[in-house]
């Protein structure tokens, strides 16, 4: 004869099944946090608040050129011009 149809069976079933949930919830919310204070934080790393905003793009547009030419992505006569074209534009 069957008891309560399985009842039983599912009880001892639902306490680790909801324990694994709240896990994952929190591991979740962990994640999210530290995914965009991550971002914040990369965002101000410079720390200088006399460097504006169109200073620090040439600054990240420098730094992506130098990667570039270290890649291989570029040669030297393509390097130089570019970077010509971003002196010019700082000023």
């Amino acid at each position: 004869m069957m008891w309560g149809n399985g009842y039983n069976n599912n009880m001892a079933w639902g306490w680790p099944v909801g324990l694994i949930v709240l896990v994952a919830i929190i591991l979740l919310v962990i994640w999210a946090v530290r995914a965009f204070a991550g971002k914040t934080s990369r965002d101000h790393q410079s720390g200088d608040a006399s460097v504006t905003p169109a200073q620090g793009t040439r600054s990240q547009a420098r730094q992506l050129l130098d990667d570039r030419f270290a890649k291989g992505e570029l040669d030297a006569t393509e390097y130089r011009a570019r970077l010509k074209v971003l002196e010019e534009a700082a000023g």
